[in-house]
């Protein structure tokens, strides 16, 4: 499902995978508990939507906010490291020491997120907070123990990705921004409501055509129409499947708009032009199609022609299943290839960076018993590569994947991935190619001559495969699993190969003191 969805449902689900409530005591109501990491943008999004939606609601709402990590006070582990475990004790102190300033300085450090280690300093003096007391708490025990408590507690709630929300114990997976905060916050109010709930004005009315196929496996698109609805309230759904009448016609239709049409398709009314906040996080991926506006999902069923994994031979071209052509590129038609290990990443993918360290780890083990191929995940479009995390990481899936060309032997290119995994938002290479043992002479020009074409390629099969996740592992080329430490991508890949020398070896563990592992997640 991943897969089909892409980069749209990696926007209506994004988040950043890896204590005591901060709400005055003369608050009442009911109460919104955010979980995130003060470096997370999705994070730092939804205190922006849920703080002034706060002030508004006054004291009838509650707002606490808990951040995510690892570890005991000696061993604090985030996900983007110790900047935000620092800006994470920042936030913490000023909530211990003057709460009723709290939020505004959230709001305050939210203006520059990659600088909450250091913006604290700014936002102090700013909101009038005691910078002695709050430097103690931020340079002594007292913070690391708060933030220790707080991480504990996002353990113990279950709360891995950021954000998670809670409204009132259970799970919020509403929109974003201060409009669906106030929303939500006050259909939750039992008593006499604020003005301000009054004041939330009408959704604007948006119908849409779920269009599917219920033969495709991988069609499901129910799942995105809470999400959808989270953000264009007025949201009105009808479902049509290509095997009926209606479904035939629309089908037609939307070929005769674009040639290229596939299925699952979301279709929008052009009403949703008027919802100004949804275009602000739908419009890039919405196109006039015919009299609507389609949500790009990235479907690649074609309903009018081989249906994989579908008993008979629906094109009429004597080829059914894998022997058809268009199913044959499939996973499931694939010809396994044992002591295979092909790994689909984006390189500035945190998660996509941790597997990539951890492949560089494990390979030694096996030698040369492991084959390792690493592809790349993006878009095409027309003669441009675009990629989640921007122009950057294109630049940097080129290099890499002139290094996995020109440095196969010995799988020495894992070298070059692993270091620049490392810190992959630092866009001097060059050091990791020299500590790699490699020509950065050779990189540079593959990546103005053959580079392009090669990565071209790597996303297209990805797309073929319907892999739009990253990390996402194939064992052996066929069984797809998600790992980012060591340790599981070892375990998996013997589940394939278990009569390899280096499965007999001790699985890799972390060592003594070691940060604790991080838990599985991907960018989609």
């Amino acid at each position: 499902m991943k897969a089909v969805f892409g980069a749209v449902w990696g926007v209506l689900l994004a988040g950043c995978d890896g204590a005591a409530p901060t709400a005055a005591v003369e608050d009442t109501g009911p109460l919104l508990e955010l979980f995130v990491m003060s470096q997370c943008p999705y994070g730092v999004e939804v205190e922006n939507g849920a703080i002034p939606a706060k002030k508004k609601l006054g004291s009838a709402v509650r707002l606490a906010i808990h951040y995510i990590g690892e570890g005991d006070a000696d061993n604090l582990q985030s996900l983007h490291g110790e900047p935000e475990i620092k800006g994470d004790i920042a936030q913490l102190c000023v909530r211990e020491k003057e709460p009723a300033k709290f939020l505004d300085f959230v709001a305050c450090q939210n203006e520059n997120m990659r600088s909450v280690d250091t913006n604290w300093s700014g936002c102090a003096e700013r909101l009038g907070i005691d910078k002695a007391a709050l430097t103690s708490c931020l340079e002594g025990p007292e913070g690391r123990a708060l933030a220790a408590a707080s991480f504990k507690l996002s353990v113990e709630r279950g709360a891995m990705g950021s954000p998670t929300m809670f409204i009132d114990g259970k799970p919020y997976n509403g929109g974003r921004k201060e409009k669906h905060f106030l929303k939500a916050w006050c259909e939750a109010i039992t008593g006499e409501k604020p003005a301000a709930c009054a004041e939330i004005p009408a959704p604007q009315r948006v119908d849409a055509i779920f269009f599917s196929d219920v033969r495709c496996t991988e069609c499901d698109i129910a799942p995105v129409e809470g999400k959808l609805k989270s953000e264009l309230g007025g949201l009105v759904v009808k479902s049509v499947d290509y095997g009926t009448e209606e479904g035939k016609a629309l089908f037609a239709a939307m070929r005769a708009a674009d040639p290229a049409f596939m299925l699952p398709s979301i279709l929008l009314s052009p009403d949703v032009e008027k919802d100004k906040d949804a275009m602000e996080m739908l419009g890039r991926f919405l196109r006039p199609l015919g009299d609507y506006r389609e949500l790009r999902l990235g479907g690649t069923h074609d309903p009018s022609g081989e249906i994989c994994k579908n008993p008979g031979d629906e094109d009429g071209n004597g080829q059914a299943d894998c022997a058809d052509p268009k199913c044959a590129q499939t996973i499931a038609c694939r010809t396994p290839s044992p002591g295979t290990l092909d790994m689909f990443v984006m390189s500035q993918c945190p998660y996509g960076a941790m597997a990539m360290m951890a492949v560089a780890e494990v390979a030694p083990l096996f030698g040369d018993e492991m084959k390792v191929n690493v592809h790349f995940i993006g878009d095409v479009e027309g003669d441009k590569l675009t990629s989640m995390h921007g122009p950057n990481e294109v630049e940097e899936d080129i290099r890499e994947i002139c290094a996995t060309k020109k440095y196969a032997k010995g799988n020495q290119f894992l070298k070059y991935l692993a270091c620049r995994s490392k810190d992959y938002q630092n866009m001097d290479w060059k050091p990791c190619a020299k500590e790699a043992g490699m020509d950065a002479g050779v990189l540079e020009a593959c990546a103005k001559g053959e580079g392009p074409g090669l990565l071209r390629d790597s996303f297209k099969l990805a797309a073929s495969l319907g892999i739009g996740a990253s990390p996402t592992f194939l064992g052996n080329g066929v069984r797809e699993f998600n790992a980012v430490a060591a340790a599981d991508v070892q375990t998996q890949f013997c589940q394939d190969n278990p009569t390899l020398a280096g499965c007999k070896n001790a699985l890799v563990l972390p060592k003594e003191g070691a940060a604790p592992p991080v838990p599985a997640g991907q960018c989609n």
